[in-house]
């Protein structure tokens, strides 16, 4: 028997199999979790379904987190089936490509700025606001995902590094406000890693390389990496665990200047 058995997990963000939410989805399907997921639109609708089906989910609903509409239809839907929810994980992140590539001051527009922030950073406060009736006194967890460009500036990573820098400091936000309804909230700061979001990236192929040759552990991170420590996260055995960005990036975050013998 797994130990995520009986758990209710919503998912959102699967788009294929290399993406991260696979990756923690596949991780919480093994340990007997109860999953259900959303698709942006009807493009993306039979894609989901299928993967949803390998997970034996037949729960998946439309959700385009820019709307508050979509987003209550969401809950609202899924306490048709659900009587109580145990964890919701968010895997969104998107800013238009032009605008990660290049210096952030001159590619950077009011738009995408807008843009980016409303679905990277303010969709998880949403989903938080919308999910809490079905969350309360669970003991429950939400799990979002960043990037340690949130803290420190990497070339062309740009306005979503600005996202993730309001993503994480909502966690510690959220945290505080949900902790008395027995609410967990965290992060995963994950290193690199070839999804087809980042190769949106400038330079994606330089990064991963780079922080092969000098993280700790002289390797990347791959969506198992990050699946299994969020098992952990969203888990009872993390629940002493809230308002934490959980670096699953071989160590790269501690890393103050590489090796000079490792540099090419």
């Amino acid at each position: 028997m797994g130990f995520l058995k009986g758990k209710r997990i919503l998912i959102l963000g699967v788009a294929s199999k290399l993406s991260i939410a696979s990756g923690i989805a596949t991780s919480m399907h093994r340990e007997g979790a109860d999953l259900a997921f959303t698709y942006q639109n009807d493009k993306l609708k039979d894609r989901v379904v299928k993967f949803a089906d390998s997970w034996d989910s037949s729960l998946v609903f439309p959700c385009d987190v820019t709307s508050d509409h979509q987003i209550e239809q969401l809950f609202q839907k899924l306490s048709e089936t659900w009587n109580s929810l145990d964890g919701i994980v968010h895997c969104l992140a998107y800013a238009p490509g032009d605008e990660l590539k290049g210096n952030y001051v001159d590619v950077t527009s009011r738009k995408g700025f807008l843009t980016a922030h409303e679905i990277s950073s303010y969709s998880f406060v949403a989903l938080a606001k919308a999910g809490k009736p079905l969350m309360e006194g669970q003991n429950g967890s939400l799990l979002t995902l960043s990037y340690l460009g949130a803290l420190r500036s990497l070339p062309n990573y740009n306005v979503m590094g600005v996202c993730k820098s309001a993503l994480e400091s909502s966690v510690k936000y959220l945290a505080r406000d949900l902790g008395e309804k027995k609410i967990r909230i965290n992060a995963i700061s994950a290193g690199p890693i070839k999804t087809l979001a980042a190769s949106a990236i400038g330079d994606a192929k330089f990064l991963y390389k780079w922080n092969e040759d000098h993280s700790l552990l002289k390797r990347n991170v791959d969506i198992h990496d990050v699946g299994n420590s969020a098992l952990y996260l969203l888990s009872d055995l993390a629940a002493g665990v809230t308002g934490e960005i959980h670096y699953v990036d071989a160590g790269y975050n501690k890393v103050g200047m590489p090796n000079p013998k490792n540099i090419t």
